[in-house]
């Protein structure tokens, strides 16, 4: 799963995913939560990438109250066509959540260690996401996402049995074609990133807490 990730270098967000609008700032952050807001790549009405801002957490069009559960953070990438929450946004409505590492717990003599997993150059990238779009009371629209997960590579198998799906680039421009509505489609697409092009290291616990977010969050520690 992917309960934590980190996007501290945010500057190149408009060349990397080669976004319309101007990016605003967009200060650094080494411990993002759910239900918390944080950009997406998604493809304009008008043609081209544009980033919006969406709250972690995807609520359903037809959910009866604009609450989410913690179960729709991620979204299992197997069967994922056929859920009833994410059958509509596969097939029109998938973005792409930046990022530049995020977080595992392994489970180590009675307690759950945290581990940063990033990739080997440190560059942002893109994991594969879900949005969907809750008409509130009041007529503004409520904009919220998952990101989708897969079976884990070697490397994280260490740490936990899932991962994001991190897709290569060259699966971008497809994953976020609107015209592209058959999920059959996209889904070869969410599989295991390679693990020889990732690493990862323990961290402090500090990370646990919402609250923490800083630095020191993604420094090395020793485990032991």
């Amino acid at each position: 799963m992917c309960g934590r990730y980190t996007l501290t270098n945010s500057t190149n967000l408009e060349q990397r995913f080669r976004v319309s609008q101007a990016v605003l700032p967009l200060g650094a952050r080494y411990n993002v939560a759910p239900t918390q807001e944080m950009p997406v790549v998604v493809q304009a009405q008008e043609g081209g990438n544009r980033l919006e801002i969406m709250k972690w957490g995807l609520i359903p069009f037809w959910s009866k109250e604009p609450k989410a559960g913690y179960s729709t953070i991620n979204a299992r990438a197997e069967g994922l066509e056929s859920k009833p929450a994410y059958r509509k946004p596969v097939r029109s409505q998938r973005c792409i959540v930046p990022a530049d590492g995020f977080y595992e717990w392994q489970k180590s003599n009675g307690s759950k260690v945290p581990f940063f997993i990033h990739l080997k150059g440190g560059e942002v990238f893109g994991m594969a996401g879900l949005y969907d779009l809750y008409k509130l009371p009041d007529g503004d629209w409520l904009k919220t996402y998952t990101i989708v997960t897969t079976e884990a590579n070697e490397l994280m198998q260490q740490v936990h049995d899932r991962m994001p799906v991190i897709l290569p680039k060259e699966a971008e421009d497809e994953w976020l074609d609107r015209s592209v509505t058959d999920p059959f489609q996209v889904i070869r697409w969410l599989k295991p990133y390679p693990a020889e092009e990732m690493e990862l290291y323990p961290v402090s616990k500090q990370v646990n807490s919402p609250s923490n977010d800083l630095p020191e969050l993604v420094k090395t520690i020793n485990s032991a």
